[in-house]
């Protein structure tokens, strides 16, 4: 069985360390890429592997459809070290809307509940983000994920109306910071670890401010100290490896 290749000594591939399409990726290798907005992470790894011409590749930490930004995949002998990106603190940009909820979470789905937002204030969202969703905090992951019950992912469940019990779980929310707040819209730093569900952060924030929320928008912007800013394009990625009208299937429904 071939050894797990050290992180120090993976090649990563980026804006910075572009790829030689004549390397030999089955021999481990990762890349960073920029996921866009209406792919799923399943996506990206199809896209990779048709570039690529190998079947091992895998995502080191998934991203919702509407979202976009940081993707790190591992290929070949490199799924091996998958594990060391996944363990890593992520941060993001969100973009939150009060004054309403969604099944979901997020844009995804269509407003279903409506509450008032105007006593809303920045220094309330501040001190809220202080004080209640700072540190160790509990989550409730959201039905709308690819987590499973019973075998089936929770999406699925929830698109057919249905809701099971979710176990909390621990995350740390390491730093938040309001970008700008022009409400009923609200953009925010997080700096957060694994597991951390940014439109659970926002609908928590919102309930704890007598309102209610959801994420319109988000982006991935470090994974660990790899950023966002050093992936490579789809359009890049075809580019380099001659992949043309590529066909991307949203596989997440």
């Amino acid at each position: 069985m071939p050894r797990a290749i050290p992180l120090d000594e993976l090649p990563i591939f980026s804006r910075k360390n572009r790829p030689d399409p004549s390397f030999n990726f089955n021999d481990g290798s990762a890349f960073l890429v920029e996921k866009p907005k209406g792919w799923t992470s399943f996506d990206v790894v199809k896209f990779l592997r048709k570039c690529l011409d190998i079947r091992k590749v895998g995502h080191a930490g998934t991203l919702d459809p509407m979202a976009t930004g940081l993707l790190i995949l591992c290929c070949g002998n490199g799924t091996r070290t998958v594990s060391a990106f996944q363990e890593a603190d992520k941060e993001y940009i969100a973009e939150i809307s009060f004054g309403a909820s969604t099944p979901s979470l997020d844009a995804e789905t269509t407003p279903d509940k409506r509450a008032a937002f105007n006593h809303i204030t920045k220094g309330a969202i501040a001190e809220t983000l202080e004080e209640e969703l700072s540190g160790l905090i509990v989550q409730i992951p959201p039905m709308y994920s690819a987590l499973k019950h019973n075998g089936k992912p929770l999406y699925k469940l929830a698109r057919k109306g249905k809701k099971v019990k979710r176990k909390p779980r621990q995350v740390i929310i390491e730093e938040t910071k309001i970008l700008e707040c022009n409400l009923p819209r609200l953009e925010l730093y997080v700096n957060c670890s694994k597991g951390t569900y940014i439109r659970t952060l926002a609908d928590d924030l919102a309930r704890s401010l007598n309102s209610l929320g959801h994420l319109v928008g988000l982006k991935r912007t470090a994974i660990g100290n790899f950023k966002n800013k050093d992936a490579l394009s789809i359009q890049q990625m075809e580019d380099i490896f001659g992949v043309k009208d590529y066909e991307q299937k949203v596989m997440y429904q």
